[in-house]
């Protein structure tokens, strides 16, 4: 599913009534019947609920009124209030308004010297439909309907945003001033990028996408180059088994991690990768943490390794490296090995002479950071798969710097640099060289935890063995470890959530996917 921009979202509304002669008040029929029908499934007791639906003066209010309309002829308690003045309707909002004022629903106009004589009917509503501001806000609410969102947003009722929330920008999800607190919102057509990625998804609640008649040719235009991760994108990606496969079918993976005090990432990435499905995986570690790891892992093949006087990983370990990626399928390469001249050196010279693809993590992302260029020397595909703090140090910014714009600070990387980016975090995102970028809508708050992001590298690594390309690993191994994370919380209380909990629950996330639940 594409993520639009207002723009692009705009060029579809005015190409489907130019281009294919669909009138924009058929639209908004369709956009208000859907809305109604979506409320009415999110509400089972709505007949019992007085309905307060504010309406502004452009189409977003329009939507609104047809809401109105709907749900005042299923013989519900419905109140319209119009925020302005109705002199000031475009005209299809216009038309839909004669309509609900000839069927007798009660209206209500706000205007700012009387807002106050409309609080007792405010006050009634048990349920609020959002439809005042829509998409085109692109700067700060303020003035009369700052106050008006602000008194909705206390009332403790619930809200339901008609296509945005008001006063939220959904193209970059921050709201400068006032923003409607929704508890649900539906879009049309496509969804939003603010309404998707944070902090626009805490305004936007829990998000429903309606076709409301745009021709598909129009949403799936491949100019619009965001992408939304949702199963029908995940579930053909998912490697399939034979009868007569043996563990050479399924891929070799070598994780070159760990250093003093960092075992448990060493494990984490090493068991991830058989967990995921790779049919074996070897492990290069500090020679003085082999036993260690040997007694810890099962069925991971440890190699010790030269080591500096601190336990982390020598230069000199590079050709102990090269003997252990011999007929192997990928390599993951950063985890917990900690920050010194010798890991930077090691990692350059790995960057520059595997002709495998590589998955560069943690501190193999750290290594480079005086020297980002030395991705350019990859002699095959490299996905690096940084945090918002890795991020920031690569590209010598701040982490607000990032957060603020990670779409496109994820697609600048990817495209300077010739590789694919997993930029990890809330609502993750990847990249590939040729400026596609997906959003992952898996995952919570409790994978904000020690590990995580090791358990990832693993999970991508064993799909790359599987033979998938590093983009299609990094999407459907991203979009698992967050399902993973999903049924977890199913279980345990998210703030409980480690690291190896996500390993265990690899399984039913395949299942999950598999089934379509």
């Amino acid at each position: 599913m594409k993520v639009a921009t207002s723009f692009q979202m705009g060029e579809i509304d005015r190409r489907a009534t130019s281009e294919f002669s669909i009138p924009s008040l058929i639209l908004m029929e369709n956009a208000g019947i859907k809305a109604a029908e979506t409320i009415r499934e999110l509400f089972p007791d709505l007949d019992q609920k007085n309905i307060g639906i504010f309406c502004g003066g452009g189409n977003n209010g329009g939507d609104g009124l047809v809401v109105a309309r709907h749900l005042f002829s299923q013989g519900l308690d419905v109140g319209i209030f119009l925020v302005g003045s109705k002199e000031k309707l475009k005209e299809d909002a216009r038309i839909n308004f004669e309509i609900a004022s000839k069927m007798g629903i009660p209206l209500l106009e706000l205007k700012e010297s009387d807002i106050k004589e409309a609080e007792d009917e405010i006050l009634a509503c048990e349920l609020i439909v959002d439809a005042i501001l829509g998409t085109g806000v692109t700067g700060p609410v303020t003035g009369f309907y700052a106050r008006i969102i602000e008194f909705l947003n206390m009332l403790g009722s619930d809200i339901v945003s008609i296509d945005v929330p008001s006063g939220l920008n959904v193209d970059t999800g921050f709201a400068e001033e006032a923003c409607i607190y929704a508890d649900h919102t539906i879009t049309f057509g496509l969804p939003k990028r603010g309404l998707i990625l944070y902090p626009g998804a805490e305004f936007t609640g829990d998000l429903t996408v309606v076709n409301i008649g745009f021709p598909i040719q129009l949403l799936t235009d491949e100019k619009i180059r965001v992408n939304l991760l949702i199963d029908e994108v995940t579930l053909p990606l998912l490697p399939s088994r034979f009868f007569s496969a043996h563990k050479g079918s399924f891929g070799k993976v070598v994780s070159i991690a760990g250093s003093s005090g960092m075992t448990g990432a060493a494990a984490l990435v090493a068991q991830s990768t058989l967990t995921i499905g790779a049919g074996l995986s070897l492990l290069g570690i500090p020679s003085s943490l082999n036993s260690i790891l040997e007694a810890k892992l099962t069925e991971v093949i440890t190699v010790p390794l030269k080591e500096t006087k601190k336990g982390t990983l020598s230069s000199a370990a590079f050709d102990g490296i090269i003997q252990m990626l011999s007929d192997c399928s990928v390599l993951a390469l950063g985890c917990g090995l900690g920050q010194n001249e010798e890991v930077s050196k090691l990692v350059k010279r790995l960057i520059k002479e595997v002709e495998i693809p590589i998955v560069l993590d943690a501190d193999g992302i750290n290594a480079i950071t005086d020297d980002p260029s030395v991705l350019l020397s990859g002699k095959s595909e490299i996905l690096i798969t940084p945090h918002p703090g890795e991020m920031a140090r690569l590209m010598a910014m701040t982490i607000d710097k990032v957060q603020q714009d990670r779409l496109s600070i994820a697609s600048k990387v990817a495209s300077e640099f010739n590789v694919g980016v997993v930029l990890k975090g809330a609502r993750t995102v990847i990249a590939n060289p040729q400026g596609d970028l997906f959003i992952n809508y898996t995952g919570n708050p409790g994978m904000a935890t020690a590990g995580s992001g090791d358990v990832l590298t693993g999970m991508i690594a064993g799909l790359i063995a599987q033979k998938l390309n590093y983009i299609e690993a990094a999407k459907l191994g991203v979009y698992l470890h967050g399902l993973a994370g999903d049924l977890v919380v199913e279980q345990k209380e998210g703030m409980c959530l480690m690291a190896s909990d996500l390993v265990r629950y690899i399984p039913g996330a395949i299942k999950r996917l598999k089934e379509g639940k």
